[in-house]
């Protein structure tokens, strides 16, 4: 099983007023990208389901949609949430 790794959480102004009562910078201690997800819902409940439909994630500057989960997150890495454009 992997060893816990410190990583930088950031969301967006909008989302961080939205639904973390205006933090918007976070550090933690996680194993996986599922586990930022759950210690996010932790603090904030119902956050989760926001950041998996709301939100795209970009680890370490690299953009993915819908692949995080299967991302490598490395000590030190850099997430940023950022809200999903919707267009037509």
């Amino acid at each position: 099983m992997a060893a816990p790794v410190r990583v930088h959480i950031v969301f967006s102004d909008g989302f961080s007023h939205q639904y973390t009562n205006g933090e918007k910078e976070f550090d933690l201690q996680v194993k996986n990208f599922r586990g930022i997800i759950k210690q996010l819902d932790d603090r904030f409940p119902g956050l989760g389901t926001h950041l998996e439909e709301e939100t795209s994630v970009a680890i370490d500057g690299q953009i993915h949609e819908n692949t995080a989960y299967f991302q490598s997150i490395r000590d030190g890495s850099e997430i940023f949430f950022i809200p999903k454009l919707e267009g037509g």
